[in-house]
């Protein structure tokens, strides 16, 4: 059986927010997500670069690295992403290829799980749900970034991996956002036992 336990560190730790700097850095950490916001909403994940965020925020693109790492780490800062999804990945390609779809079932449903885990997750899913360009650059980040990896990982088709994901992103609308019975009130185990056969179709190969 795969871990019982969700996903292990890729909870709010994945915030993108690098440790260390110093308290005056506030006000350009500040002008650095403003700009982030903007420029992945305006032009997407791809398109935005750390160079062009920068300027517009009126610091050396070096700074935006000090803060917040790479690009990846800046979008699930600015995006206010409650877990980082590559950690996520990371969790579900950790272990017995069999088990694949047990552990992003479960990871999924446990995150969300998590009272403040679930607030953010709806938040975010209520702001992609109503503006296209926040959804556009949402979606272009997890084909970009996630999906790949981990459709490669696999040595599956990306479509199989949409699938996966798309069954899941339901599953928690229905769940969290409709919250639509006796789905709303099922236990994570009872979903696991039920979802997982599924998903494991979908990324089994």
């Amino acid at each position: 059986m795969a871990d019982r336990t969700a996903c292990g560190d890729a909870g709010l730790r994945g915030q993108g927010i690098r440790p260390g700097g110093h308290p005056d850095g506030a006000d350009t950490r500040t002008a650095i997500l403003a700009a982030a916001r903007r420029a992945f909403a305006e032009k997407g994940f791809d398109n935005a670069t750390i160079r062009g965020i920068a300027r517009e925020a009126g610091v050396d693109p070096a700074l935006v690295h000090h803060y917040f790492g790479t690009k990846a780490e800046l979008f699930a800062t600015a995006m206010r992403l409650p877990v980082d999804p590559r950690e996520v990945a990371a969790t579900v390609l950790a272990g017995p290829r069999e088990e694949v779809g047990e552990r992003l079932v479960r990871c999924v449903l446990g995150l969300i799980a998590e009272p403040e885990t679930e607030e953010r997750i709806v938040g975010l899913l209520r702001s992609a749900m109503s503006n296209d360009q926040v959804l556009a650059a949402i979606h272009e980040f997890f084909s970009e970034v996630v999906a790949g990896e981990v459709a490669s990982a696999l040595g599956i088709p990306p479509l199989r991996l949409e699938a996966a994901i798309s069954q899941m992103v339901g599953i928690v609308l229905i769940r969290h956002i409709l919250r639509v019975e006796p789905m709303a009130s099922a236990q994570v185990d009872e979903l696991v036992d039920l979802l997982a056969p599924t998903i494991q179709r979908y990324l089994g190969g």
